[in-house]
């Protein structure tokens, strides 16, 4: 009997997922929506009575249901590398021209969307989906298997003959169909709207309960075939194969003899793009030879046999509102300016960064300006330019704040920075709040519990004014505060105690001494022992520590010459938070990295910059903060710009991964 039941479940599942096949990938339906309804709950009824014969990649899992309260960080098995960006088609000539450096033979490309979503791994094993995990960092991501079952499009189990074990990597996204239903539906409860389908994208897979995240109707492109065994010659046969397998691949990839298909690929969808029921932000481009890929290689952070050809910025017009003011927590003001809402590549733009006093002057604005906004880089909207046919004949020039607009301090601007300043740094409620929201961060103090909405809640309620008011707090004081229960009181209660056990140079970037940054603040940790030694340093003793320069040590002096300063570290001193070096800071494990010089630049994966920097010291070799014929060694993680074009320019320094370092260490 067990035997019927089992069999009976298991063609309904292959009937189920062949119907869905051809509907999401062969865009046939084979079935009617309630007669493939009705199989889905007969298959649900039957799963429910015999829970021995259950599959992860059943088709009832499709629905979703299964609730994931922590996303596992996984290590990816081979990483995943971002994309060198290019801009012109001189760029792309460029890129041919070191293709063929190294390719001696006829080089084919493949031209793909570049789908505008997030990026994900997905692993399958004997044809059953068994993990997704998301880009992360390229090194490792978020485990989210559960939501990504519930998109239509990314099949549970593969077709035809297909490899055992392999990685399909892809692009989950919204159609514009589909994100407008949801901020229909968000409107209509009174709910935010979401500003891009791509945003939207990526916080969806991120939900705790995957029966929401089916709601959402997201859409999968898969577009990259990843293995230690490939079993065809190109990337265009892996592609046509992986759609035979049941993959949903991209129909308007097209094979190119040479580049000038290539910029003819391009130029049509810069055209069409906005015909796309989804977004794109330009075209991808690899080599489609898998030899020649293989060849080619990679740089630390990109393939050089792919590129990503971006599109220019959309700008549109709109209507300067006003221009108000920001003070951030070192008393920087910046100048914003208030857009009438208008489109932009996707997202409504109401605001726009004016960054300084030159920038306006250099646009020339006036009140009620019409403006030309761009995305810079896709991302950031900008003011690039103004209409001045429809400028007001008595409209007058934008004129730069003289006085705080917070607390009405004068303020200064110094000459060599474009950028003003509130002097008023103890008592100006920003600088005042974001001082504090900094020393509870998580790279300073890291107090739970203390977010930025609580601290602006006990600064109103005058129950903080400084760091050291967090060491007197009662639970009683806490509980009033709105959206304040018991538990979260008491974390903070305990978040503080524990914070007293921080080591000193954490403290002192903590307290917040202008120019004071994480690393400065350790290289004054390890050449003065406590905090009063520091406060009695002159200038000159000050700049004897490698990296201090004259306008840190000059920042360092004036701090400690405030007497609400002291007031404060006294304060801190009684309470118990370590203002002193501890033992074993400068513990040496190893003289293997002795008299070698290190350079971190770019996003690290494994370990902090802190950390690194610290391995560096416990086994003999130096850190230095810029890029010079000094240095030995410079180690790259993701993004990395400047230092390496630099460093590669000097030629003599090695470059290295951070695996590499690792070795470099434990050799």
């Amino acid at each position: 009997m067990s035997d019927n039941i089992s069999q009976k479940i298991e063609d309904l599942r292959a009937e189920l997922h062949q119907h869905n096949y051809n509907y999401y990938q062969n865009d046939h339906a084979t079935i009617s929506d309630l007669e493939f309804d009705l199989k889905l709950k007969e298959l649900q009824d039957l799963e429910k009575e015999h829970p021995e014969f259950f599959d992860p990649n059943s088709p009832t899992l499709r629905v979703g249901g299964e609730i994931t309260k922590n996303f596992p960080t996984i290590q990816h098995q081979f990483r995943m590398y971002s994309l060198d960006n290019s801009y012109d088609f001189d760029d792309l000539e460029d890129w041919e021209k070191r293709i063929i450096k190294t390719i001696d033979d006829p080089v084919e490309f493949v031209a793909e969307l570049k789908y505008d979503g997030a990026s994900i791994s997905i692993f399958y094993e004997n044809g059953k989906l068994i993990q997704a995990v998301t880009r992360g960092d390229g090194f490792q991501g978020d485990e989210i298997t559960n939501n990504v079952r519930t998109i239509s499009d990314v099949p549970l189990t593969l077709k035809g003959d297909f490899p055992n074990q392999f990685f399909m990597r892809g692009e989950i996204y919204l159609t514009r169909k589909n994100f407008d239903k949801i901020n229909e539906r968000r409107e209509e409860e009174g709910l935010d709207l979401f500003m891009n389908p791509r945003n939207t994208a990526s916080g969806s897979l991120k939900m705790q309960d995957s029966a929401e995240v089916r709601k959402r109707r997201l859409s999968a492109v898969l577009y990259q075939f990843i293995s230690s065994e490939t079993p065809f010659e190109t990337h265009w046969e892996l592609l046509q194969n992986a759609k035979k397998w049941g993959f949903k691949i991209s129909n308007e990839a097209k094979l190119c003899k040479n580049l000038e298909e290539v910029k003819e690929f391009i130029n049509f969808w810069d055209e069409k793009r906005h015909e796309l029921p989804f977004e794109i932000d330009g075209i991808v481009l690899k080599v489609n030879s898998l030899k020649q890929q293989s060849q080619l290689g990679y740089t630390a952070k990109s393939p050089r046999w792919a590129m990503a050809y971006k599109f220019k910025a959309e700008k549109v017009e709109t209507e300067l509102q006003s221009v108000t003011y920001q003070v951030g927590r070192t008393g920087a003001i910046t100048p914003v300016a208030n857009l009438k809402p208008v489109l932009l590549a996707g997202t409504i733009v109401k605001r726009a960064s004016l960054h300084n006093e030159d920038i306006i002057k250099k646009l020339g604005l006036h009140d009620h300006d019409y403006v030309y906004v761009e995305k810079g880089g896709e991302i950031i909207p900008k003011i690039v330019g103004i209409n001045l046919e429809k400028r007001a004949s008595n409209s007058q020039e934008i004129e730069y704040i003289k006085n705080c607009p917070e607390c009405g301090t004068e303020l200064i601007k110094l000459e060599d920075q474009a950028i003003h300043f509130c002097p008023n740094d103890l008592h100006c409620p920003p600088q005042v709040v974001g001082r504090m929201i900094h020393y509870v961060s998580r790279k300073a103090l890291d107090i739970e519990g203390l977010g930025a909405e609580t601290i602006e809640q006990l600064y109103r309620e005058k129950l903080v004014e400084n760091p050291a008011d967090f060491y007197v707090l009662k639970k009683e004081q806490l509980l009033p505060l709105e959206r304040m229960a018991e538990k979260s009181a008491q974390n903070i209660i305990d978040g503080v105690e524990k914070s007293k056990e921080i080591p000193f140079e954490k403290v002192l970037f903590g307290i917040g001494i202008k120019h004071v940054g994480e690393t400065v603040a350790k290289k004054l940790a390890k050449n003065f022992n406590t905090i009063d030694d520091l406060k009695n340093a002159t200038a000159e003793e000050l700049i004897q520590v490698e990296d201090i320069g004259g306008k840190i040590a000059e920042s360092i002096v004036k701090f400690f010459n405030d007497s609400e300063n002291i007031l404060m570290i006294e304060r801190l001193k009684s309470y118990g938070v370590q203002l002193e070096k501890g033992e074993n800071t400068n513990e040496v494990l190893s003289n293997t990295l002795e008299n070698k010089t290190f350079l971190f630049t770019g996003k690290l994966s494994l370990f902090t910059r802190e950390a690194a920097e610290e391995m560096v010291e416990k086994h003999g070799g130096k850190n230095i903060s810029a890029v010079s014929k000094n240095l030995n060694y410079l180690v790259v993680g993701e993004k990395a710009g400047s230092k390496l074009k630099k460093a590669q320019d000097i030629g003599t320094i090695e470059i290295l991964d951070e695996q590499e370092f690792l070795n470099l260490i434990s050799e």
